[in-house]
């Protein structure tokens, strides 16, 4: 199927499309099927039998299915034609590969199958299409055994041969039988009653009426065919003369390979064979069957078409027939007519259409192979195309990518779909959040001292550490100016862990910047940051290049709280106190502080996270992943679910609104008393109006531990 597909064709070396009109190497076969018998855990045998019993039908379905079912009435007819339609078929597709086939009955009355072919590991694919087509085409079951398999010296080379037993059974009958010719028919009434119920039982179930005589009728037709008695004249009653301007591409020779008579074109084309003692191998070589061109191999593939080449030096001409042998003569004929696939071909070889008998089918082929091959070049020209229009759709996919990939590092990826989708983005109004600003001590001195490239690498390295801390705390990066970083919590998705959020942040932040250098001292860079949390109105600004923008005071404030803050410091508002003094952080006051434009402001100094390790806060612990799991919006909470290493506890009570400061304060002392923790707040759900979320963690606990945590 399509999913075992996908996952063949992302493998490392499989190719992922292919031409219809391409030769392909079979060493990519042979590749392809090791790597699905590897992905689905089957034997090559296995997966070759299946994949032959799927060509036949995909034959069928591709327009095949007329031209399959006219090959022959029995399943040896239908062997013995297969060389014929590739042969055929190898007009359109001229570097077609196609094996061998030849039918053997022996004196036992079974039926050996023969297949040769110099494409090695593939024959496993012939049961697989002669069990459906003994299946599809004439109502009986094979099998198949492999008595042999060698490798034979041919004229091309080395050449695969296998040999099969076949046995095929009846589906209307419990008894084996072969498919060769009737032996000893039986013309009384009884016997021909009894068969004509069994066929007519067997179809019964599928027709009615006129189409039940009509299938009777059709299925003894090719029994009759098989009892007909052909009557031969005593003397053949056609000249010499009349015979070889009949069949102007014929020659007949002897065991000896000596020509004996040959048709008037031919001659024209190969004058020496009108030679006395002329030899057929001295003037062509046979193309196919690939043996060797003498009266045994001849013999051996006797029911096979037959394609010769000339070796002169005028014209190459390929000759394509049937050989007939001639017992009481001891001699050969080839009855041929030249193997063309296009007017073109005509032309080269030197022939003209007169040149062809007026019997010979060659003719039709010829003019309508011409059509054929341009509609085939039409649709190549086509696939190619799409192959062309495929691979620029992958390319642009990627393409795509990368520029949204750009474009959500510069917006919130809801507000860049909005631009994309040429929607207008309103500005938003948020009740609370958390912004922090950060700069470099003494940036302007280290402008001043060095290179200006050497501070685009210090400046890259620490906002590159800065970023990665944004995506382990889910965070978003407002903006960056000279060495001004800037970020914000709850902002645009709301979340109630804002502060707690933006606080790690910092830390990491803190941890992150002696990692980087001064290119001046050497030494680690110090920063300065600084937190507040309070409303804002957040939008899009501008159309060159849109910026999604934070406005008012809290923005304002928060920049106060970075240029008014000490180095390797981290600098909180009272606000942002508020949010975090319950929640597990060391915050030591700094007291009354004049702030430009604010006037005198308490402010308090964040040194860390007690229940966070350094690799925890950096993300490391977990393989940088969040640490915050929050519910979604709109959906209840059920149970206990861990927040940075706190509790989240759900509580279901009735009257709400009464229980409510009663619930707190015992939840308070009961947890103090009980379990020595501290609870942090208790809040209505308003979605709800009966869940209490309760935040909890270990009280007056500077380390705690496993078990303080559990």
């Amino acid at each position: 199927g399509e999913e075992i597909w996908d996952k063949l064709s992302s493998l490392p070396g499989v190719q992922d499309s292919f031409m219809t009109y391409t030769v392909y190497d079979d060493v990519l076969t042979i590749s392809l099927v090791q790597e699905v018998c590897s992905l689905l855990g089957i034997s090559a045998d296995v997966f070759l039998k299946l994949f032959g019993e799927h060509f036949f039908n995909f034959c069928k379905e591709a327009g095949y299915d007329t031209m399959l079912r006219t090959l022959g009435g029995n399943l040896i007819e239908f062997i013995g034609n297969l060389d014929a339609l590739h042969s055929y078929l190898a007009l359109s597709y001229q570097e077609m590969n196609a094996p061998s086939f030849r039918v053997e009955t022996t004196e036992d009355g079974e039926m050996l199958l023969h297949y040769y072919s110099d494409r090695r590991g593939l024959f496993y694919i012939v049961p697989g299409i002669m069990e459906a087509v003994a299946r599809e085409f004439f109502d009986s079951n094979v099998s198949m055994e492999v008595l042999n398999q060698c490798e034979e010296d041919e004229r091309t080379g080395k050449k695969e041969h296998v040999v099969f037993l076949v046995k095929q059974t009846s589906k209307t009958s419990d008894r084996e039988k072969t498919s060769g010719p009737v032996v000893g028919f039986d013309f009384s009434q009884e016997e021909f009653y009894r068969k004509l119920r069994v066929r007519t039982s067997s179809l019964s179930g599928k027709r009615r009426g006129w189409k039940l005589i009509r299938a009777v009728v059709l299925s003894q037709r090719d029994i009759l065919q098989r009892t007909f008695t052909p009557c031969y004249p005593e003397k053949l009653w056609m000249e010499e003369r009349c015979f070889c301007n009949a069949f102007p591409f014929h020659v007949i020779f002897d065991a000896d390979l000596k020509v004996k008579q040959t048709g008037v074109n031919i001659q024209k084309f190969v004058p020496g064979l009108k030679a006395p003692g002329a030899k057929l191998d001295q003037f062509f070589s046979i193309l196919h069957p690939q043996v060797t061109l003498t009266i045994e191999s001849i013999r051996k593939f006797i029911n096979s078409q037959f394609v010769l080449k000339s070796s002169s030096d005028r014209q190459t001409l390929k000759l394509r027939g049937q050989m007939l042998w001639m017992e009481s003569l001891g001699c050969m004929l080839y009855l041929c007519s030249p193997k063309l696939r296009s007017l073109q071909e005509l032309q080269d070889v030197g022939l003209h259409l007169a040149d062809l008998a007026q019997h010979d089918v060659t003719r039709d082929l010829v003019l309508l192979n011409q059509q054929r091959l341009a509609e085939m070049e039409l649709t190549n020209q086509l696939e190619r195309k799409k192959e062309e229009l495929r691979i620029l759709s992958q390319h642009l996919e990627a393409e795509k990518q990368k520029t949204e990939t750009l474009l959500y590092a510069m917006l919130p990826r809801h507000i860049a779909n909005q631009l994309k989708d040429g929607k207008r983005v309103e500005a938003g109004e948020f009740e609370v959040c958390t912004i922090l600003f950060s700069d470099v001590v003494t940036f302007t001195n280290i402008c001043a001292a060095c290179e200006p490239i050497h501070i685009v690498h210090m400046l890259n390295s620490m906002y590159s550490k800065f970023d990665r801390l944004t995506n382990i705390h889910d965070i978003y990066k407002v903006e960056t100016i000279g060495d001004a970083y800037m970020v914000v919590g709850g902002v645009p998705v709301p979340t109630e862990t804002h502060a707690h959020r933006v606080a790690n942040f910092a830390l990491g932040m803190r941890i992150a910047a002696r990692e980087v250098t001064n290119p001046v001292t050497g030494k680690p860079i110090q920063i300065r940051v600084g937190l507040h949390t309070g409303p804002v109105l957040a939008g899009v600004v501008g159309q060159k290049m849109p910026r999604y923008c934070l406005f008012g005071d809290t923005v304002n404030t928060a920049s106060r709280m970075e240029s008014h803050g000490l180095p390797d410091h981290i600098h909180l508002s009272s606000s942002t106190y508020r949010e975090l003094k319950d929640a597990g952080f060391h915050i030591e006051e700094r007291g009354q502080v004049e702030v430009k434009g604010k006037g005198q402001m308490n402010t308090y100094f964040l040194l860390g996270n007690p229940l966070l390790s350094e690799n925890g806060i950096m993300g490391i612990e977990d393989g940088g992943n969040r640490l915050y799991r929050e519910e979604l919006h709109g959906q209840s909470s059920k149970g206990n679910k861990i927040i940075y290493n706190s509790v989240k506890i759900t509580v279901k009570a009735a009257r709400t609104a009464r229980c409510n400061p009663r619930l707190s304060t015992g939840m308070n002392r009961t947890a103090e008393h009980f379990y020595n923790t501290t609870i942090q707040k208790t809040h209505l759900n308003s979605r709800t109006g009966s869940d209490f979320k309760i935040n909890m963690f270990p009280y007056n606990k500077q380390n705690p531990t496993e078990e303080d945590k559990l």
